[in-house]
């Protein structure tokens, strides 16, 4: 036992000795290498490596800036085939700089169901529904920002022939054969009811909204409106109606648009006939049941799409003044005594060739109309992208 304790004695011994050794060797070598490199640092030209040696730019976090609502939101709608044109583009843009209008609306999510621009969520990356046709958009709406101008984005909601299509569980039905629904354009429709339909259209106006959009726009928020309608699966539950699932869906998009993490300013396009009637539409949008909901509500009022002798006009399209004053009287006598006021509308004007054709003097009809209602935001439609400028010259006024 003596012996074995003798020789851990020894054995502990020379582990220390090695270790003194071992730390002063380390300690030498260091200060060797530090002299050395110390005096290469003295010798080294900076500027030459600079030019020889290329660094790769660190990758800055990118914030998003926004533009606070004008006080008057006077815009045009850009498709995003022309905002992904500069050539096109710019047009519109030079128009906005030398007019009064001060906003542009432009496709998030246009009808085809197809997003404009790629986004690397989850939620959204499962379907395979983004094309990168605005290239470089987060550049794109920069740029448009130091030119003062709100960004609004656009999107279809429920008109969505892509989804609906490859990914039927999400889709409208027929009641005869369970197949995804069509209208008679062919267009599918996805389920205003399903929570999943919801959850993508939040998570698209969250990354947009991150982006650099300062609003989001939702249009085709309603079920069809033309087709076999008597043919179409509604998924209802007793007691519910068309209108109470629109409701709920505007609800929901409130609560996750506007809470402690988002404060993400909304519109919503209506059909122009929400004004005027008071039923659902058989489409299941009732005005008074979007006005909680929205920073700012966008009837299509658009003196063509109005029924032959609509308010005793045998062509509402030829009435551009008449019809606009008329569909927007009758919209705020049902939501004044709601306590809203002329601000909450911003409608969708003509600016295009429909039942009759469409002249500087008759697009600025329809703004007179809305000013003489106190109504000072509207949207200009055109699906073509080619405005009227001069209805927009506040210097120039073709009324006047």
């Amino acid at each position: 036992m003596m012996k074995n304790k003798k020789g851990s004695i020894h054995t502990t011994l020379f582990v220390i000795v090695f270790i003194v050794v071992a730390i002063i060797v380390a300690t030498t070598v260091f200060d060797v290498n530090a002299v050395s490199y110390e005096k290469e640092v003295e010798t080294i030209d900076i500027e030459v490596v600079k030019e020889e040696v290329e660094i790769a730019p660190v990758e800055e976090l990118f914030v998003a800036t926004h533009i606070a609502m004008p006080d008057a939101v006077k815009g045009v709608y850009m498709s995003s085939w022309v905002a992904a044109t500069p050539s096109l583009r710019n047009k519109i843009v030079d128009m906005v700089e030398r007019t009064e209008i001060n906003a542009l609306v432009i496709d998030i999510k246009d009808s085809t169901g197809k997003i404009s621009f790629p986004i690397d969520n989850q939620t959204i990356t499962q379907y395979s529904s983004s094309e990168n046709r605005i290239r470089n958009i987060k550049e794109l709406i920069a740029d448009l920002h130091e030119k003062n101008i709100y960004v609004i984005g656009r999107v279809s909601v429920f008109q969505d022939p892509y989804l609906a299509v490859n990914y039927p569980a999400l889709a409208i039905t027929n009641k005869s054969n369970g197949d995804v629904w069509k209208d008679r354009k062919g267009l599918s429709f996805l389920d205003p009811n399903n929570k999943d339909v919801w959850d993508y259209t939040v998570a698209i106006a969250q990354e947009s909204y991150d982006i650099g959009f300062d609003e989001i726009n939702f249009d085709y928020i309603r079920f069809p409106s033309d087709g076999d309608i008597s043919d179409i699966n509604y998924g209802i539950k007793e007691g519910e109606t068309r209108a109470d699932i629109i409701e709920k869906f505007f609800t929901y998009l409130r609560s996750q648009l506007v809470n402690k993490e988002y404060s993400i300013p909304m519109s919503a396009d209506l059909f122009g006939m929400v004004t005027s009637v008071n039923d659902d539409l058989g489409i299941g949008q009732v005005l008074e049941k979007a006005l909680p909901h929205f920073d700012a509500i966008a009837p299509m009022i658009y003196p063509s799409h109005y029924p032959k002798n609509w308010n005793g006009y045998s062509n509402p399209a030829a009435n551009p003044y008449e019809v606009v004053h008329k569909a927007m009287g009758q919209g705020l006598a049902k939501s004044n005594p709601l306590g809203y006021t002329a601000d909450v509308y911003r409608p969708w004007i003509q600016d295009f060739n429909m039942g009759a054709t469409y002249t500087a003097e008759m697009v600025e009809a329809q703004i007179k109309a809305l000013d003489d209602l106190g109504i000072d935001s509207w949207l200009v439609w055109d699906p073509a992208n080619t405005y009227t400028e001069a209805a927009f010259d506040d210097a120039d006024s073709v009324l006047e």
